[in-house]
């Protein structure tokens, strides 16, 4: 490698976002956080919970699992657990008794180099709204895992988005001994 590879050069830095370029790719960085965390939500009645709100970027809502940035906040420093609990609290209104790592990859690795980590949460109990901060309008699906396939495909059937990283989830919800690397957080 020469010195060139590791010269990273500025493009343009926004509120939220860097546009960058190392060896003539482009590619963006958050200015703002360290990473993202993807909750995967089961209710001890077996039921995924699943958020849904409007993304400007595809000017569509969208279907997801309840999701935030690490160290968004005035704490650059925080915790993974404690930006996951904040997280499915804000958006969903859930406390989780049971927390478990799945798996840290990144989210778009030819556009990005935001890292997002899947986290299990357990034992939940419903203590407050949900509908996220004053900036979300978000909506709670709570779906039994025995119907979530089907009531997915009506949401696309009807037009709708759904996020695919859904599917990794459930993928793991069903073979838990093919998940990466589950483990307590």
């Amino acid at each position: 490698m020469n010195d060139e590879s590791d010269t990273l050069r500025v493009h343009a830095t926004g509120r939220f976002l860097r546009l960058v370029e190392r060896d003539d790719w482009e590619f963006a960085c958050r200015a703002n956080s360290r990473g993202v965390v993807i909750l995967v939500p089961v209710t001890d009645e077996g039921e995924l919970v699943l958020v849904e709100q409007y993304r400007i970027p595809v000017q569509s809502r969208v279907i997801e699992l309840p999701a935030g940035l690490v160290g968004d906040l005035d704490d650059r420093d925080e915790p993974l657990g404690v930006a996951a609990r904040r997280e499915l609290l804000e958006e969903t209104g859930y406390e989780a008794r049971e927390w478990a790592l799945m798996l840290e990859c990144p989210s778009s690795s030819g556009m990005s180099d935001e890292i997002i980590t899947f986290v299990r949460a357990s034992g939940l109990k419903r203590v407050g709204p949900g509908g996220g901060d004053e900036s979300e309008d978000i909506e709670v699906h709570r779906v039994p895992l025995s119907e979530v396939d089907r009531w997915l495909q009506e949401r696309i059937s009807a037009g709708q988005m759904v996020d695919p990283k859904i599917w990794s989830a459930l993928y793991w919800l069903k073979f838990p001994e093919a998940t990466p690397c589950l483990q307590e957080l």
